[in-house]
């Protein structure tokens, strides 16, 4: 079955909802003369702001009118719209794009991210990108966060040399030093994906060090900053086997979090969030590098489930460090119960995650034969026989 195009789409949902083309203009603040050429053909796609006009206006999701590739070509490589207009392949719109609009746009992007709706956020990246792109110099700061968001999706998904790409075009139109510091903190987490131990070490201890506040006076949003990289430190010793610093990293990052009081997304990075809980997540993840599954267990029972974002990838994480702590334990049932979890609530998270795959496949070496349940799982995390 083909995929509607976006006339097709536009003009269904235009008619369903009662409205005149004339009626749509005046409701969508769009001009009638480009809903005429959206809906006539002449048009195959346009600036995502405008789309987000459209879609408020007849009381729908943007990424209905998004034309999405037909699954056969998904399935063959998802994630090549993005990369292309991360390369400029894209082309410009017609219509000249406002920084405000943008932003607006980018704004309701985001928790796409924070609830891993990955192919939602890839199939509405192409257009934010080239309309970030559009706005030249007066728009750097828009299209630095556009970039950043872009990096995220494509670390998540393992799409390595795109991502390097992104984060580096983020943080050459990054307004202020936070900013910086949220950018850098992602190229740590793609160079910890890529096994870089000794790179991400690097680069998270020397931008610490550049953004160390005074705690005494130091703001909500650069505890935050310094805190999330002083995380990234931590995790990266502990991996390289340096328990030493990745210790003193973690008690400052805990002084931060302490002083902070509650987690917090602030303003410079707010896909993601610092303090108390962070801090423990992370103390369990290095439990579970020194092989102590022990005491990931006592741990995790300290920590509050509600003090997370509901599908935040923090919180996955987490929880698969506690499955991976069962299998240590010979916990198989537990462990399963956990990854059963997480794919109900993130289910596009988990199939990018190894340690998933990691988790199940020493729960289905250990048995002769395999419940439906199991086999289920097996096939949709992609595990090999």
């Amino acid at each position: 079955m083909s995929t509607p195009s976006l006339a097709e789409r536009l003009r269904s949902v235009r008619k369903r909802r009662g409205f005149s083309q004339k009626e749509l203009a005046q409701s969508s603040d769009v001009s009638l003369s480009l809903i005429r050429k959206l809906e006539q053909g002449e048009r195959e796609d346009t600036r995502l702001e405008t789309l987000r006009k459209l879609a408020k206006a007849l009381e729908i999701s943007t990424s209905d009118l998004i034309v999405r590739p037909a699954q056969e070509e998904v399935t063959a490589d998802r994630w090549a719209p993005v990369r292309d207009a991360l390369l400029r392949k894209n082309g410009q719109p017609e219509e000249t794009p406002t920084p405000q609009g943008v932003l607006s746009a980018v704004e309701a992007a985001e928790p796409l991210f924070t609830e891993n709706r990955y192919a939602e956020l890839g199939a509405l990246l192409p257009s934010l990108l080239r309309d970030a792109e559009a706005l030249g110099r007066p728009g750097r700061r828009v299209r630095s966060r556009v970039l950043h968001l872009a990096g995220l999706l494509l670390v998540s998904t393992r799409q390595f040399d795109a991502a390097e790409i992104a984060l580096r075009r983020a943080l050459d139109d990054a307004p202020g030093r936070l900013e910086e510091a949220a950018i850098l903190n992602t190229r740590c987490w793609l160079l910890m994906r890529r096994g870089d131990l000794a790179g991400t070490l690097d680069l998270a201890a020397r931008s610490a060090d550049e953004i160390e506040p005074r705690i005494s006076r130091a703001t909500p949003e650069e505890l935050a900053a310094w805190g999330g990289l002083l995380l990234r430190v931590s995790t990266a010793a502990s991996r390289n086997n340096e328990p030493g610093e990745a210790s003193d990293a973690l008690r400052f990052a805990q002084a931060a979090a302490v002083t902070l009081g509650d987690e917090w997304a602030p303003p410079s990075d707010p896909l993601r969030t610092f303090g108390p809980i962070a801090v423990a997540t992370r103390q369990a993840e290095n439990y579970m590098i020194e092989d102590r599954p022990d005491r990931v267990l006592v741990l995790s029972q300290r920590i509050p489930r509600t003090g997370f974002r509901a599908r935040a990838s923090s919180r996955n994480r987490h929880r698969l460090d506690v499955a991976k702590a069962h299998i240590q334990l010979k916990q198989h049932t537990e462990a399963l119960e956990i990854l059963q979890e997480i794919r109900a609530i993130s289910p596009e998270w988990i199939v990018n995650q190894r340690m998933a795959r990691d988790i199940l496949g020493k729960t289905v070496a250990r048995r002769r034969t395999l419940t439906p349940e199991m086999r289920e799982l097996a096939d949709f995390l992609g595990l090999q026989p």
